[in-house]
């Protein structure tokens, strides 16, 4: 696979698709890092490992299961990714975005992205759930976008705009649910870093400085494309760890999947509220 993509690649992924499917989904749904057991709760399911999928990116990664399922949850016919590609795994920004493409081309509307994120504000605290209300695409202002390369006048406009990546109606039923279900939900901004390090002090009181509330190495390709193929968007992080601003804690992935595995339940049950209110 180049770095570039083109439609004749991401059309033959989709007819290998719907060769597998009888139904036609309208809600994709990107699960981060020891969040995949959400897809269990499929009905109905297809299920297609990414390795068996044309052009798809496969993940590396511990925590990512690397298969589509593909069925029906709480009313609504969705294709969830049980794991992610990731920038430091290789892939160029336009290849992690290369699902989201695909999910356009099948006529997808709404997408829903999860992410394990690192606390940044010193409130949060491992094992909450907070809404995305904003991005900071710090590695798109670099010029890694997932949109650099030839447009795709079919699916978008060479210049999308961003003022809101994030859809306030999906934000606003997540906020619901979360308070019918007695859920303290945080609401922040969220950068994507390159990774695959954890941040230094140093990188997390910049951060802090410049307005982040939460930091992860994914999403924010995803949504970008999304946005410009106009599928709405809701982004769900997962605080999988303390703001480390002095120095004095040791982050590892090993934490990461298991503060996954504490916020789950409350992830499941805003995710589920939101599809069945759509």
């Amino acid at each position: 696979m180049s770095e570039f993509i083109n439609l004749s690649e991401i059309d033959r992924t989709v007819e290998f698709i719907q060769r597998q499917i009888t139904i036609k989904p309208s809600v994709g749904m990107i699960l981060g890092s020891g969040l995949g057991t959400l897809a269990e709760k499929v009905e109905d399911a297809v299920i297609i490992p990414y390795g068996d999928i044309p052009s798809w990116p496969v993940s590396t990664v511990e925590g990512h299961h690397g298969r589509l399922v593909i069925g029906m949850l709480e009313g609504q016919a969705v294709l969830v990714m049980q794991g992610r590609a990731h920038y430091y795994e290789g892939y160029s920004m336009p290849q992690v975005g290369f699902p989201v493409r695909v999910m356009q081309r099948l006529g997808l509307e709404i997408l829903i992205v999860t992410n394990a994120a690192g606390a940044v504000n010193p409130e949060f605290e491992p094992g909450e759930v907070m809404l995305i209300t904003d991005h900071l695409n710090l590695l798109g202002m670099a010029g890694e976008s997932p949109l650099r390369g030839p447009n795709f006048d079919q699916i978008g406009p060479r210049f999308p705009d961003m003022g809101l990546a994030y859809d306030r109606e999906l934000g606003e039923l997540a906020r619901q649910v979360a308070k019918e279900n007695d859920i303290a939900m945080r609401e922040g901004v969220y950068i994507c870093l390159a990774g695959p390090s954890f941040e230094t002090p140093a990188d997390l009181r910049f951060l802090k400085a410049i307005g982040v509330d939460a930091v992860g190495m994914s999403t924010v390709p995803e949504v970008t494309v999304a946005r410009h193929g106009g599928m709405r968007a809701l982004g769900l992080s997962t605080i999988s760890n303390k703001a480390n601003l002095d120095g004095d804690t040791i982050t590892s992935h090993e934490e990461v999947l298991a503060a996954g595995k504490i916020v789950l339940p409350r992830l499941t049950t805003i995710v589920e509220g939101v599809l069945a209110s759509l």
